[in-house]
């Protein structure tokens, strides 16, 4: 695929993943010498604007990797990645990185925390203060303005990280299993509140997860991948509705016909390997 035959003018993709290929030199077993480890290749992707896409995949698939190219934390060591049709050459404020361990500056109160992609962008203190209200209550941490992190659970301190990235108003998310040091509770709870901010922000989101079930009620489309190496074996188009509540999606049979498709998209390979290694 070549981004030229691409339409560029309507801007139809956010992002186009042009046919990535990742390969890191590692140490080889001897402990001497060096080994070329192929994390990614033939990689391709195209994710239209306001776009919820999550990626599920076994562990060591290339799940981080990808997201890190994505970042601008890592370039492929061939293809392209392209955000409005300009390739991806690092880190850049048009991309907000949220993370399982939060993240946040713990010398920081809420406010501070929030304000800190602001003040990188020079915003004049009382628009920065203005900003962050918003974002505090759209986060519902309205009254936690001045606690620290160490004073927040684990599901306020996710939202705090997730209000701090969308206050500098990023076009893309990238979310690296955000909800995975929570309990099932909280996460629930947070994946309910992460799709009404997206509904209300129309951020693109890209979205790391282990989690089958939260992989289909987050998303538009999950990219199933396969590892050794990392690839995508599939995408799934998600059909439910919005907006969703968990308590009802989840029971639908709509969400457990593409549970069940992932779920044996992902042992297929599985299962072929537990038996080659028993041959």
């Amino acid at each position: 695929m070549s981004y030229e035959n691409i339409n560029i003018k309507n801007r139809q993709y956010k992002i186009v993943v042009d046919n990535i290929r990742k390969v890191y030199d590692v140490r080889s077993q001897n402990g001497q010498d060096n080994e070329r480890f192929l994390a990614l290749d033939n990689f391709n992707l195209k994710v239209k604007k306001g776009e919820f896409i999550t990626v599920v995949g076994p562990s060591g698939c290339g799940k981080s990797t990808f997201l890190d190219i994505l970042a601008g934390l890592s370039k492929p060591t061939s293809g392209k990645v392209y955000i409005d049709g300009e390739p991806i050459t690092g880190p850049a404020l048009d991309r907000g990185i949220i993370l399982q361990g939060y993240a946040l500056f713990s010398w920081r109160t809420v406010e501070k925390n929030i304000e800190f992609g602001l003040e990188i962008k020079k915003i004049p203190k009382e628009e920065r203060k203005k900003i962050s209200e918003k974002f505090i209550e759209l986060v519902g941490l309205k009254g936690f303005e001045n606690r620290y992190p160490h004073e927040l659970s684990g599901g306020m301190k996710q939202r705090v990280a997730i209000a701090r990235a969308l206050a500098y108003d990023p076009e893309v998310l990238l979310m690296d299993e955000p909800f995975a040091a929570v309990d099932a509770q909280t996460r629930e709870s947070l994946q309910e509140e992460l799709l009404n901010i997206w509904e209300k922000t129309n951020k693109t989101i890209v979205f790391i997860t282990h989690s089958i079930e939260e992989a289909v009620f987050l998303a538009d489309r999950v990219v199933v991948m396969a590892t050794s190496p990392g690839r995508i074996k599939e995408i799934i188009n998600v059909k439910l509705p919005r907006p969703r509540i968990n308590s009802q999606i989840r029971t639908s049979q709509e969400f457990n016909l593409s549970r069940n498709k992932i779920w044996e998209l992902l042992h297929r390979d599985a299962d072929k390997k537990q038996t080659e290694v028993s041959v």
